[in-house]
Parts: C-alpha cells; sequence; structure tokens
C-alpha cells in the first residue's frame, strides 16, 4: 500500500551506538522515505565531520540545526530506558512545540511507571511497532 503524504522533513532521533541500532535505523528511514518523508538520519548527516578538534561541537550544532528545521521527529525508544541523547532531542523537540512520534519495538516496560519513562511517554505520540508508526504517519497527511 503506498500512503501519498505531503512532504515532510523529519529528523530521526534514535541510538546509533551498535552496528544493530545503526542498521535498524537505516532500515527505519528506509521505510519512512517509501512513504515520502525526507528524513535527516544523525548517523549519515551530521557525523561526518573531519575536524576532530571541535567534532562534538559540529555534531551537535547540526543536530539542533537539523531538529530546528524539522516538521516532526520519529524517536526510538527502545531499551531498558530511552537513550540519554534521544531523551534530550525529545525533550529540544517538545519545547519547540515539533509533533514527536516514540517508536518501541521492545516489550520490556517500567513497570507500574508504564512503557518509558513518564515524561517521555507524555511528550509523543506512542507507537508500538513500525507498521503502527507508518500507518500513524499516513493518517496525519490525510485531509
Amino acid at each position: 500500500m503506498t500512503i501519498l503524504i505531503p512532504m515532510k522533513n523529519v529528523y530521526l532521533a534514535a541510538p546509533l551506538f551498535s552496528e544493530a541500532e545503526r542498521d535498524f535505523n537505516v532500515r527505519l528511514r528506509d521505510e519512512l522515505e517509501k512513504i515520502g518523508l525526507e528524513v535527516f538520519l544523525p548517523q549519515e548527516h551530521s557525523n561526518d565531520t573531519k575536524d576532530e578538534r571541535h567534532r562534538q561541537e559540529n555534531i551537535f550544532r547540526k543536530n539542533r540545526e537539523a531538529i530546528e528545521r524539522a516538521e516532526l521527529m520519529v524517536a526510538v525508544l527502545d531499551g531498558v530506558d530511552v537513550d540519554s541523547g534521544t531523551a534530550w532531542e525529545i525533550g529540544y523537540a517538545h519545547a519547540r512545540g515539533l509533533p514527536v512520534y516514540g517508536l518501541r519495538t521492545d516489550f520490556r516496560t517500567l513497570g507500574i511507571e508504564g512503557t518509558v519513562n513518564l515524561m517521555i511517554e507524555r511528550s509523543v505520540v506512542m507507537c508500538m511497532g513500525v507498521g503502527e508508526l507508518v500507518e500513524r504517519l499516513g493518517d496525519e497527511g490525510r485531509p
């Protein structure tokens, strides 16, 4: 099924510290692009700095500016707790009024706390799987 939605600039917030995480992020980016979204993927678009002396500053600036340009954010919330960098990106996006779609494919929960940290859960539209995420994003673009 092809879902046609107006082009939206998406910031994909996700952990990127293992090969498995980076591979998942690329597959998720590909799924989002299939439905017509333009995706900023930090592991590809901001980690390319050659300036080792200012590397962290450059990565931070590129990611912050990409969030500021984005029309929405998709954030991967997998893990025992949400990745700290992803949590910061969600908070920054939320403070700017950017819609944030949280993707959880991990069945672990925080018990009585909920699916993820309360502050994160209340800041996102929670999607439990890639299929649900794609469907919700497709619904957002329909008249």
